[in-house]
C-alpha cells in the first residue's frame, strides 16, 4: 500500500518526490526513505531520478497509468462527500457540485460490481457520521454574491459592490474572505484608503465582478492578515500581546485547544498554564473566555481584563 501510495505522489507531483518529502509522509528515517526509493526503482520501470537545483535528489513517475488500477476508493469518496455538504453549507454552491462531479467521475471509473460496493461502504460510514457545527446562529450568505467575489478573487479582479445602507455602488479589490461566524471580504477600498480592511458578506446587496485587474498589496497573505485577529474582526489599535492563565483544573482542558495559529503555551509549576500571542480583537476574546468561568485569568492585555474581570462565574457545570 505505501508503495503505491509513494508511486502516487512520485506520478502526481511535477518535480517529483526527494527522501525529505518521504520521511514527512510517511513519518519514517531517512534509510527507510532511502529503502523506499530503492523499492520504487525495482517495481517500476519508468522511474527517473534527477538532482535539482536544490543538490536534492528527486524521484518521478513518467507516464505511469496508475489510474489503470482498481484502487479502493471508498476514502477518496467520502472525503468528497463530506467536503461538498460542508460547501453547501457555507453557501459555496459551486464549489459542492465540483466535489459532487469528482465523486461521480472516481465511482465512473470503477466496474459497476465495485462502484456499488465502494457507494454502501461510504454511505455507512457517512450515515454514521453527525455534522457537528458551532453551536449558535449562522449568518447566511447569498450564494450568487459568494460566487461573484469568487470570480473576483480568481483574477484578481475588482468588485463593484451595493454594501450596507450604500445607495451608491463602490469599488473594491478582494484580497481574500475570511469564514467566521460572520464571512468577511478582505479588500481595499481605494477610493477611500490603501489599506486592507473587512467587509461583511452578509451586507452586500449587489456584487458584480469587473473585467478590470489590479496588484494585490505587495507582501499580502490571508493568512497572515487573519493571525493579526483573534477571531475575524480587525481593530490595529487592539493588536498587541494576549497573555492568559488558565487554572489548573482548566490547563489541560486549554492546552488541547488551538487559540491561535502563534499561540505559546507555559505550564507554571502550580499546574496552571500560561497561553501567550499576539492579535486584536478583544470583543471576540471575552465572548470566548466568557466559556471558562472563573478558570481564566486575562493577565494582558488591560482593556481586555476590564472587559472580563465582572463576568467570570463559578457556577459552570462545564468547561468548553
Amino acid at each position: 500500500q505505501d508503495l503505491i501510495r509513494l508511486a502516487q505522489m512520485a506520478a502526481a507531483r511535477r518535480y517529483g518526490i526527494s527522501l525529505e518529502d518521504i520521511c514527512a509522509e510517511f513519518d519514517v528515517s531517512h534509510r527507510t526513505a532511502q529503502r523506499m526509493t530503492d523499492a520504487l526503482e525495482e517495481t517500476f520501470g519508468n522511474v527517473t531520478a534527477e538532482d535539482g537545483e536544490d543538490r536534492k535528489r528527486r524521484w518521478r513517475l513518467s507516464d505511469p497509468h496508475l489510474d489503470r488500477l482498481q484502487l479502493r476508493q471508498e476514502t477518496g469518496i467520502e472525503a468528497l462527500e463530506i467536503a461538498a455538504r460542508g460547501a453547501e453549507a457555507d453557501g459555496r454552491l459551486r464549489h459542492a457540485q465540483a466535489l459532487t462531479d469528482l465523486r461521480d467521475g472516481l465511482l465512473a471509473r470503477l466496474s459497476s460490481r465495485s462502484a456499488a460496493r465502494v457507494e454502501a461502504d461510504a454511505e455507512a460510514v457517512l450515515t454514521a457520521m453527525g455534522q457537528v457545527t458551532r453551536p449558535g446562529p449562522r449568518v447566511s450568505v447569498s450564494p450568487d454574491i459568494l460566487d461573484a467575489i469568487i470570480e473576483a478573487l480568481r483574477g484578481p479582479f475588482r468588485l463593484r459592490v451595493l454594501y450596507n445602507a450604500d445607495t451608491t455602488s463602490r469599488i473594491l479589490e478582494p484580497h481574500g474572505v475570511l469564514l467566521g461566524h460572520r464571512t468577511y471580504l478582505a479588500a481595499r477600498d481605494p477610493a477611500k484608503a490603501d489599506e486592507v480592511r473587512n467587509f461583511r458578506i452578509d451586507l452586500i446587496r449587489e456584487a458584480t465582478t469587473l473585467d478590470e485587474s489590479f496588484a494585490l498589496k505587495e507582501g499580502f497573505t490571508i493568512a497572515d492578515y487573519a493571525a493579526q485577529s483573534f477571531g475575524v474582526w480587525q481593530d490595529p489599535e487592539q493588536y498587541g500581546e494576549v497573555i492568559w492563565r488558565f487554572a489548573p483544573e482548566a490547563a489541560q482542558r486549554a492546552a488541547g485547544f488551538r487559540f491561535h495559529p502563534d499561540q505559546v503555551l507555559e505550564p507554571q509549576n502550580d499546574g496552571s498554564l500560561i497561553v501567550r500571542f499576539h492579535a486584536a480583537g478583544w470583543l471576540e476574546m471575552t465572548w470566548h473566555l466568557y466559556q471558562w468561568g472563573d478558570k481564566v485569568e486575562v493577565i494582558a492585555p488591560e482593556g481586555l481584563r476590564a472587559m472580563v474581570e465582572d463576568y467570570r462565574r463559578s457556577d459552570f457545570g462545564a468547561m468548553p
